[in-house]
């Protein structure tokens, strides 16, 4: 269907050759010559962009804007002037207009405009489809290398830009093809975790990544100084990549990017173990065993997150970080918006902790409730989501104010997530867990393909409730389903966003050092 172009201008006559050039380029273009034909016109027909003169007798190119705006808000209208003073482009910029030229302009300029206005879309999708097409294959090779901890994060980072990029302009074929490769990754991935695991929680190896228990200690410690202010530390549950990734402009506002990179979450990617050993910087086994009656079971009662100000506290003495601190844990919009009006009296701390739950509780919701399914229906729904929440939450609102008080932040996470697929039988006894992506306990039973298993937790410094105790973790997109009512819950947990297990999603995460613009 032919491109619809309205074009006034008082001397319209004199831009006779510029139509025709676009006439000739298959565009449909009626011409006037003053604003209330303009008005009239565009009442009649509708238009896909429209040019407009800035400096036309009787209504001004500027007053035709407002009053066609007021009409057609989404039509994308082109300024045209001879005119270059700084209030009439601010002017028309701020009355929405969608594009900016200066007389005298030539055919291809307005070419260009209609192209940058009308086909964007199009052409930004056309672009990534061919860079992600030849990108392709060297994405598959470097699959077949020999991937190290710094590789894998690399090559996450890859596969998430294009993600991002696919989902937003590419057909769907292409974001299927980028979900294959995907999963070949995480395939890969999980085996790789399965090979050094043990190794990297004991510290051994060349090859040791950045993990929980050291996090603190390597990232936030060293950035804590009173002569500088406070320092906050802000940790959004089950954060993943893509998700920082959308929040990351609207952040870049107040902040600019000091330091960004991953870390490798622990095994269980789950809050009870990842966080606490953030905040400790120990690992579950020593948590259990420094902290006598702090560690919680997962069959006992009670929160198993409800010791983290004691545990952060422990880790600064060791660190010798004798200061003044304070924890907050926000689990509902009350919360959030007290601290947000509490921020002055926080600024005699050399450290702030920050501990934000709502993209935790997203996931959750997203299992139990089915309106919350259909609104976060797939990866690209889900951190669209994210993005909305982010955007008007307490949360904002509190990094803008240390913004504004000149704050240094770190932003983090303890796990992220991932949206499960293949389902996995497993048979435990009644005192086996009930996560969908790890299991622990006596006489497990399972698909043995799809698990790491760890026979002896000692050794990945994990809790042993008994001497047979067994921790098993999902890869990939697994998720564990018991024989009874096997369909049910399948048909039911199937597409749900869970944690727990083995996948790049779940277990290399951001941290990124933020410092107020």
């Amino acid at each position: 269907m032919s491109v619809k172009i309205l074009w006034a201008d008082d001397e319209i006559d004199l831009l006779r050759p510029h139509v025709l050039f676009l006439q000739e380029k298959g565009y449909d273009v009626d011409t006037v010559n003053n604003g209330l034909d303009a008005l009239e016109q565009a009442g009649k027909k509708e238009y896909d962009i429209v040019f407009l003169d800035e400096n036309m007798p009787g209504l001004s190119g500027l007053e035709t804007l407002s009053r066609m705006k007021g009409a057609q808000p989404t039509v994308p209208v082109v300024m045209i002037t001879k005119s270059e003073e700084e209030h009439i482009m601010e002017e028309a910029i701020g009355s929405k207009i969608s594009d900016y030229l200066i007389k005298p302009v030539n055919p291809n300029q307005i070419l260009l405009s209609i192209k940058k206005n009308l086909e964007t879309r199009r052409l930004v999708s056309e672009k990534t489809t061919s860079d992600y097409q030849r990108e392709f294959r060297q994405l598959g090779m470097r699959l077949g290398d020999r991937l190290g901890t710094a590789d894998w994060m690399g090559l996450y980072n890859e596969l998430v830009r294009w993600e991002l990029d696919l989902s937003r302009n590419a057909d769907p074929g292409m974001a299927e093809i980028l979900r294959s490769q995907w999963n070949e990754a995480n395939e890969l991935f999980s085996r790789f975790v399965a090979d050094h695991y043990v190794d990297w929680v004991n510290g051994r190896g060349d090859d040791v990544p950045l993990q929980s228990h050291v996090l603190f200690k390597n990232k936030v410690a060293p950035l804590i100084d009173e002569k500088q202010g406070p320092l906050w530390m802000v940790l959004i549950d089950n954060l993943r990549l893509d998700q920082w990734r959308v929040l990351e402009p609207i952040l870049s506002e107040d902040f600019r990017i000091e330091e960004q990179g991953l870390f490798f979450s622990i095994l269980p990617t789950a809050t009870q173990y990842a966080r606490n050993a953030l905040f400790a910087g120990m690992l579950p086994s020593e948590i259990e065993k420094r902290f006598p009656g702090k560690w919680i079971s997962e069959d006992e009662e009670g929160s198993k997150n409800a010791h983290e100000e004691e545990f952060i506290g422990g880790q600064l003495q060791r660190l010798g970080k004798n200061v003044k601190y304070s924890y907050h844990k926000i689990v509902n919009l009350g919360q959030g918006r007290k601290l947000a009006d509490n921020l002055d009296n926080l600024q005699g701390n050399a450290l702030n902790v920050i501990v934000y739950n709502f993209v935790d509780m997203l996931s959750h919701a997203r299992t139990e409730m089915e309106v919350i399914r259909e609104l976060a229906e797939d990866d690209a729904a889900y951190r669209s989501l994210t993005r909305s929440w982010f955007e008007h939450s307490p949360l904002r609102d509190i990094l803008k104010g240390i913004a504004q008080r000149k704050g240094r932040v770190v932003i983090t996470t303890d796990h992220g997530t991932i949206r499960v697929d293949q389902p996995s039988k497993v048979v435990g006894d009644r005192n086996t867990n009930t996560n969908l992506r790890y299991k622990h306990g006596r006489n497990l039973t399972y698909e043995d393909r799809d698990v790491l298993v760890i026979k002896d937790p000692a050794k990945a410094f994990l809790p042993r409730a008994n001497v047979s105790t067994t921790y098993i973790f999902a890869k990939k997109d697994n998720f564990f389903v018991y024989p009874n009512n096997y369909n049910h819950f399948v048909n039911y947990f199937r597409h749900t966003f869970q944690h727990g297990g083995i996948s790049m999603e779940e277990m290399m995460v951001p941290v990124v050092v933020l410092k107020a613009r």
